[in-house]
């Protein structure tokens, strides 16, 4: 014959004040959610949640990371791409003044090719102010030069012709967003046949100086050569525009693809840590209504005795 277990008074209690206890401690764990918004709060909440969690937030710090390069970038690179644009267009202004310079017309006296002579020097002063643009009061085309200018008032290079600045705008993709200035103005020196160091005929700023002299000396020949040294500095010019160009594309789509992927993954990390509120005002209710109808039913089954009134 089996003997049912023996259920006393202290331990109907000690069962409702834990089932009493749950109950409220589940009705705070819903108060919490509503009131910070998250349902991940600690680890225990969810291990495999905060690993999941941790894992986003690290990929979010990334692409951050990887959108301010490309900004950055963009910046250096549209200053460039600008001022080759700009420099561009003053060349051109020198190729009609050479080239009316050389004309067999009445436009190639000496007083008129005097007076262009002047005008290609300030043109001169003004690409040399180009070549001193800034971006951040660093000059773009002084390479990674700690000094304010690449180049002095006489058109001779002053920057950094060593190293280049690299940004990272994606996973294992960098750019380089600096150009120096030699790649775009020519370098003052180049190496002959011989292997030996002579002086570059179509560095830019010696290209000008030279015609100014010619045109002030009358000399034809010399304006024709320079005309020719003109037109290949004119080509570095622009095989250099297109090659920046071709990299501030690259990194506007990198830009893009960055912002795209950190918006993806922002909302996976919303839908791990953030509390869904609707569903946690109703768990909210339910847990209060649970809590007052086991006060209520505690009440009942729990009253208390004559020997309670006698201690």
């Amino acid at each position: 014959m089996s003997s049912s277990p023996r259920i006393t008074e202290s331990s109907v209690r000690t069962r409702t004040m834990a089932s009493l206890q749950r109950t409220m401690s589940r009705t705070q764990t819903a108060q919490d959610q509503i009131s910070s918004g998250k349902q991940l709060r600690r680890p225990s909440d969810s291990p495999t949640g905060t690993v999941t969690a941790l894992q986003l937030r690290s990929e979010v710090r990334a692409n951050q990371k990887y959108s301010a390069n490309a900004d950055d970038a963009v910046g250096r690179l549209g200053a460039v791409q600008d001022t080759l644009q700009d420099s561009i267009g003053l060349i051109s202004k020198v190729r009609e003044l050479t080239l009316a310079g050389v004309s067999a017309g009445g436009g190639s006296t000496p007083e008129a090719n005097k007076a262009r002579a002047a005008e290609v020097e300030q043109i001169k002063g003004t690409l040399i102010q180009y070549a001193n643009t800034k971006y951040l009061d660093r000059p773009v085309f002084g390479g990674a030069t700690p000094e304010f200018t690449a180049y002095d008032s006489s058109g001779a290079y002053a920057g950094e012709s060593n190293g280049e600045m690299l940004r990272s705008i994606g996973p294992n993709a960098k750019v380089r967003v600096d150009v120096r200035g030699p790649e775009v103005f020519g370098a003052e020196t180049i190496t002959d046949s011989n292997g030996n160091e002579v002086a570059n005929p179509a560095q830019l700023f010696k290209v000008l100086d030279g015609l100014a002299k010619s045109m002030r000396d009358g000399d034809s020949a010399g304006i024709t050569a320079g005309l020719q040294n003109l037109d290949k500095a004119s080509q570095i010019l622009n095989s250099t525009l297109s090659d920046v160009g071709a990299r501030y594309n690259r990194v506007t789509q990198m830009k893009q693809s960055a912002e795209d992927r950190l918006m993806s993954v922002s909302s996976q990390l919303s839908d791990i840590e953030d509390v869904d509120l609707p569903k946690a005002i109703m768990e909210l209710q339910l847990q209060q209504t649970s809590y007052q109808a086991a006060l209520a039913a505690t009440a009942k089954v729990i009253q208390p005795s004559l020997i309670d009134f006698l201690r």
